[in-house]
């Protein structure tokens, strides 16, 4: 499958760490986290396949992300980077270092392990489908055709951070139609794609969240038999935008003893 040249923004100087977004997130969900990382180290955010400016493409499987990434990083040439994941970035991140360990330095897993899920996102796409775009002027306008199928307004400003403009006009700027369609793999992990990842993984988990659970911990340090964990008190699955300044002290601890 052909690797996609994903965006990126690239701040800081030296050996870079990479901070990967999760479904329906994009690269500048962490523009202040990597502001703030960026005084003292390298912090690369990418857009992932079918997100934010990076291309679209049918293929939208943890194998396809993970060969997105190893592409960056060659580019970039930047093996083995340092690579942090939240949620499915964090998915593909671990299929990375599973599959070629020689461009992974160290991994750091935010809010996820290497399990199937069983929530559900189709209300979320069946939501963004329903605003009718070519009728609005305003994104403000978009939120109010989402209220009644998702009540929580954080969830909504967080989707509606995927809606931008082309030629004066609103369009999401994120693939629903591969998303749909990739929903079962995004859902799962390939666990038996590669091999033990045998490098440094940090999993940080928020103390309010149910993604990762006790019972994940055999099969996780089973694949990365060098794990650590941490965890985020009071904080939620999307822990960086509830407790940024924990987040930065893990992230910027963590890279130094990379």
């Amino acid at each position: 499958m052909p690797a996609v040249p994903l965006s990126i923004t690239d701040l800081g100087a030296g050996t870079p760490l990479l901070i990967l977004h999760g479904l329906f997130g994009r690269k500048r969900n962490w523009q202040a986290i990597q502001k703030r990382l960026a005084d003292d180290i390298r912090i690369v955010t990418a857009d992932m396949r079918n997100h934010g400016d990076s291309p679209w493409d049918d293929e939208m499987t943890y194998p396809a992300m993970a060969g997105d990434l190893a592409k960056l990083i060659r580019d970039l040439d930047a093996g083995p980077a340092v690579v942090a994941g939240h949620s499915m970035g964090g998915k593909a991140a671990m299929t990375l270092a599973m599959t070629e360990p020689e461009l992974v330095r160290a991994l750091m897993v935010i809010d996820i392990a290497p399990v199937a899920y069983d929530h559900t996102y189709q209300p979320y796409i069946d939501a963004m489908r329903g605003v009718p775009l070519g009728d609005l002027e305003r994104r403000s306008q978009a939120e109010e055709y989402m209220k009644d199928a998702i009540p929580d307004p954080g969830v909504r400003a967080f989707l509606l951070q995927n809606l931008g403009q082309d030629d004066n006009r609103l369009k999401w700027q994120v693939n629903l139609d591969a998303i749909e369609r990739g929903l079962p793999a995004i859902l799962d992990f390939p666990a038996g794609h590669g091999a033990p990842y045998e490098g440094r993984t940090l999993f940080v988990r928020g103390g309010n969240s149910d993604f990762v659970a006790d019972s994940h911990v055999p099969l996780i340090e089973n694949l990365f038999p060098m794990a650590e964990h941490a965890e985020i008190a009071d904080a939620g699955h999307w822990a960086h935008a509830e407790k940024p300044e924990e987040v930065i002290r893990i992230i910027r601890a963590f890279a130094d003893d990379a």
